[in-house]
């Protein structure tokens, strides 16, 4: 580790987490295990990122119990998805135990390093997934915190030897406001997170804040591309600070995207950078993941990585879980899961599969993700839904909010329908296998889409596909 990376501060010497198997909140927990914190944490439900989490030597208990928070802990720390009324949280402020948000843990952790944080409405995982992945193939070995994880569980987090930490930065609850990076990354800005921002222009402010705190002698990393990073570049202009480096299609970005072309499930993607020509392959499917590497490759720039190394180490990443996984495939029908739930990503990851997969019909099972999400973005979705050949809508997945009146999946079945897409609502989620696996066959791509546990149902599908491809040979070649 780098001698310049400070001790840990004392509260987070024995930290006890709520929610521990939380994709943002585990990654934060190994890198303190690593840096020599002891550890302890709760979840509602085991995962493979409690088990990985117990394989590193954290006590970590399943279910929620005051009795779970132990006796020294030196504090709690949480996320904003944990309610006041939690057992082990009511206990620590019974006890004084001081709260810590996940956020201020994981920017204690960036003390001493050179920071890369990047942020956007959308695809902020992958680009920092990217980053991530190719630094490492660099041997620069990053420190990273990623919200999701790489290859297997437990790969979100790791604490590096080098100066680098490379961080996803969420804008959902403003936390990515604590921050101070060397450089910052605004990848898009639409209104998202309806609960806590109430219009377009908090967004805005809270992305301001964010490019704020980007260091004087640092850089801002922004798409040129998309209307909303060029309003906040509008609105950033004239005031000083850090540079501002962008990046797209546009003849106007200084990292200019030259020509993305399709091959297969990979793309060549060439730009114009240092004004040099660069041509270098993304090795994931669709437009959108080949304009987040070109955002990976503009920050690793302005943080002053030789361009020619980092552009063929991109090509290392090959995905993260629940971004256009394949799960597997069974008869000739594929099974394909992703995180994507606001329409932007929904309509984006829809597109990829059917530009990388033509010929092949596309099957949706879509969960829609929040009452309050449902409720602003709800006809959008379902016109989104009209891109697949058939969807299955279920219940909304609530997380942390309580029902609204009025507010369910019919909004976006409604919408669907009214856009002409065949949709068909399904409210036992168990029996999505048995209605997708009737309507599928061979050459089909079915997605599994949403930000809740819509994603279990993959194995269940292919189960479902193997169960009846084999009874009455419909999904034989």
């Amino acid at each position: 580790m780098s001698p310049s990376v400070p001790a840990l501060p004392h509260n987070l010497r024995r930290p006890h987490f709520i929610g521990i198997g939380g994709a943002g909140m585990s990654g934060v927990a190994k890198m303190l295990t690593r840096r020599g914190a002891r550890v302890t944490g709760s979840d509602a439900y085991e995962s493979g990122s409690t088990e990985a989490l117990r394989g590193l030597g954290v006590t970590v208990r399943a279910g929620h119990d005051a009795a779970n928070l132990p006796p020294d802990a030196s504090c709690v720390v949480v996320s904003s998805a944990i309610p006041a009324g939690n057992p082990e949280l009511a206990l620590a402020a019974e006890l004084g135990v001081p709260v810590v948000h996940r956020s201020q843990a994981l920017a204690a952790l960036m003390e001493g390093h050179r920071t890369i944080a990047i942020a956007g409405t959308h695809g902020k995982t992958t680009t920092t997934s990217m980053l991530a992945v190719a630094l490492t193939v660099m041997g620069v070995d990053p420190s990273y915190a990623i919200g999701a994880d790489l290859d297997v569980p437990g790969s979100n987090a790791h604490q590096g030897t080098g100066e680098a930490f490379v961080a996803e930065a969420d804008e959902s609850d403003r936390s990515f406001q604590i921050y101070t990076p060397e450089v910052g990354v605004v990848l898009n800005v639409e209104f998202e997170h309806h609960a806590n921002y109430a219009s377009l222009e908090e967004i805005y402010e809270s992305f301001e804040a964010f490019a704020g705190r980007i260091t004087p002698t640092g850089s801002l990393v922004i798409s040129a591309d998309h209307e909303g990073a060029r309003e906040l570049t509008r609105r950033l202009a004239g005031r000083g600070g850090p540079r501002t480096l962008t990046y797209g299609c546009s003849p106007e970005a200084d990292v200019r995207i030259l020509d993305i072309a399709p091959q297969g499930m990979t793309s060549r993607v060439t730009v114009l950078i240092g004004g040099e020509r660069l041509t270098f392959t993304v090795s994931v499917p669709g437009r959108h993941y080949a304009h987040d590497a070109v955002a990976a490759l503009a920050a690793g720039h302005a943080f002053g990585l030789p361009v020619h190394e980092l552009a063929p180490a991109l090509a290392s990443y090959t995905g993260a879980k629940r971004r256009l996984e394949l799960k597997g495939e069974v008869a000739g029908v594929r099974v394909i899961d992703t995180y994507a739930h606001h329409p932007t990503e929904m309509a984006a990851d829809l597109e990829a599969l059917r530009e990388t997969m033509r010929g092949s019909r596309l099957l949706v099972v879509y969960q829609p993700h929040l009452f309050s999400r449902t409720l602003h973005l709800g006809a959008a979705m379902g016109e989104v839904l009209a891109l697949a050949d058939a969807s299955v809508v279920l219940d909304i997945y609530p997380a942390r909010e309580r029902p609204i009146p009025g507010v369910s999946s019919a909004l976006v079945v409604d919408a669907a329908k009214a856009a002409g897409a065949d949709v068909t609502p399904v409210h036992d989620m168990a029996a999505a296998p048995a209605v997708i696996a009737e309507m599928a066959r061979p050459h089909d791509v079915v997605v599994t889409m949403g930000g809740g546990d819509v994603t279990i149902l993959g194995p269940k599908i292919l189960a479902e596909l193997s169960r009846t491809g084999a009874d009455d040979g419909r999904l034989s070649w």
